[in-house]
């Protein structure tokens, strides 16, 4: 999918400079170790990102100052009306800028492309605030380098840094720290979400407080799928229990995977409602998404990839 947004991209701006793909963030583990005297969770998680993803454009605009328009299955969740400045597409381009120093904003119009569901657990707000910092630090020409990107982007929000190269990666610590992870395959995955939204604050709200052990030791390579699923099946996800609590549906999600003959693995991805199953090949998770589909038609779900390591 990033082949293809890159080259509509150049065919639009005659560089490629005019679009950046925001891939859907799925947290493949996530132990919450203890709550922080702040109220945040010191967290140990591995997380990768779907070859599923909203996109960011931008053009340059008539008008002066900056707009933004949304379009998508899920555009209509998004309140630009009432609510515009909340919005993490346009607070990350008004970060970027007054960073920048720069005196004058350049004219231009953001298109936000919504395709991953709102309040879902898969990242889509923050993984959009990093697409705007990429796209915007290129498209203005201002030329900061990632590290300064991440500066901009903790502010807007603890996982946007992780969302800026979007590669798998071990979050810790409230998902600040970061270390890129090497020998991950592509996962053929179905995501699948019953379309309630599950606000993260709501789970970490019902989450015992609690001392849990990290993440087992990560091999330097998997050899396959079914290496990596044998290796998942020693984690957890610790918000599961609290996502429970708050609506049933995160659990009739990964129910609905698990019984799915050719799905391997399957569990919630980060606070929820999405629960994402592991299957063998692309072909496969294809084929079930056509059966789960036909037994819960009202549900929203897509076969992927994960992007690879």
């Amino acid at each position: 999918m990033r082949e293809l947004i890159d080259a509509v991209a150049e065919a639009i701006s005659g560089g490629g400079s005019g679009m950046e793909s925001a891939p859907a963030k799925i947290n493949l583990a996530l132990h919450a170790l203890s709550r922080r005297v702040d109220g945040y969770h010191t967290l140990d998680s591995l997380v990768a990102f779907a070859d599923f993803a909203d996109v960011v454009s931008a053009v340059p605009s008539r008008d002066d100052g900056l707009d933004l328009t949304i379009d998508g299955h899920f555009a209509g969740e998004l309140d630009l009306v009432s609510h515009p400045r909340d919005n993490l597409v346009l607070r990350a381009a008004e970060a970027l800028f007054r960073e920048s120093g720069k005196k004058r904003m350049s004219a231009t119009h953001l298109v936000l492309t919504k395709r991953i569901p709102i309040a879902a657990g898969l990242g889509g707000g923050s993984s959009d605030a990093a697409a705007t910092l990429r796209l915007l630090n290129r498209f203005w020409s201002i030329g900061f380098d990632d590290a300064r990107l991440a500066q901009i982007g903790v502010r807007l929000g603890a996982d946007v840094p992780m969302c800026l190269n979007p590669r798998p990666v071990l979050a810790r610590g409230i998902g600040d720290r970061l270390t890129p992870v090497t020998g991950l395959p592509r996962l053929p995955i179905v995501l699948v979400h019953p379309s309630i939204p599950l606000p993260t604050s709501a789970v970490y709200g019902r989450l015992q407080t609690a001392e849990r052990a990290p993440l087992p030791p990560l091999p330097a390579r998997f050899d396959s799928v079914f290496a990596f699923v044998i290796w998942l099946r020693q984690t957890r996800n610790d918000l599961t229990e609290a996502a429970k609590a708050e609506t049933g549906l995160a659990d009739q999600a990964v129910k609905a995977l698990s019984s799915d003959p050719d799905c391997l693995f399957a569990r919630m991805s980060g606070s929820g409602a999405v629960a994402f199953g592991i299957f063998p090949k692309l072909s496969t998770a294809e084929k079930a998404l056509e059966r789960l589909r036909q037994k819960r038609p009202n549900w929203w779900a897509v076969a992927t990839e994960t992007i690879g390591s």
